[in-house]
């Protein structure tokens, strides 16, 4: 039989460790900075960061975002920047993105399963919003130098209401936060036709159609 101080110890586990799982986000860092080797791999004994006599200024530099991104072709393109092109960031728990609308440019709904964003308008009008769990839309029309917060997990969109290219910049509170676009997750995946049929109430050649498109985004 459990004595009442096992129970409560127990309980007390169980709490502190739903604390932990709520609070957890990237580890701190322990170094002042980690710049990656490039001759590291997963099977060497060497260690993962260069020699800090070997860092330079350049390292915590970054000039691949000064210009917009190819969005002509689909109305939208996104430059993410992570410590895979930005060494610097390494192990500092961040990361952002420029992302670039033509005119009606849609950057469609999704959601980033590790990171909280924050997003600023760089140019233009931007409608911006996310969802809640209880399906409420919280959505404005941003202009130049509004900023907005679309918490962890949250789907989330923006669509350029006006008449001109548009920009956003968009900073993430994790290194790798991870991106899920859910047209093509849907649609793009191999999830069986017979349930995303039944799930939509599309026929046949509708699914096709948005399998066709989105299968290869």
């Amino acid at each position: 039989m459990v004595s009442k101080k096992e129970h409560m110890m127990k309980v007390l586990l169980v709490i502190l460790l739903n604390i932990y799982v709520v609070s957890s986000s990237d580890p701190d860092p322990v170094y002042d900075f980690c710049i990656p080797r490039t001759d590291f791999s997963s099977n060497s004994n060497i260690p993962f960061c260069k020699n800090s006599s070997l860092v330079t200024v350049e390292d915590f530099i970054y000039s691949g975002i000064r210009n917009p991104g190819d969005f002509k072709k689909t109305g939208f393109a996104a430059t993410p920047v992570s410590s895979t092109v930005f060494p610097g960031l390494n192990t500092l728990g961040m990361s952002f993105v420029r992302a670039d609308f033509d005119a009606g440019g849609v950057n469609v709904p999704h959601y980033h399963p590790r990171a909280t964003e924050t997003a600023v308008v760089l140019e233009g009008k931007i409608y911006s919003g996310f969802v809640d769990t209880q399906n409420r839309v919280f959505a404005k029309v941003l202009e130049k130098g509004d900023v907005m917060v679309f918490p962890r997990g949250l789907l989330h969109f923006q669509m350029n209401v006006g008449d001109s290219p548009a920009t956003i910049f968009g900073s993430f509170d994790s290194q790798n936060p991870g991106l899920m676009k859910i047209p093509v997750a849907v649609f793009g995946s191999e999830i069986k036709d017979e349930l995303l049929l039944k799930a939509f109430g599309f026929n046949s050649k509708e699914l096709a159609k948005l399998r066709k498109r989105f299968g290869s985004s």
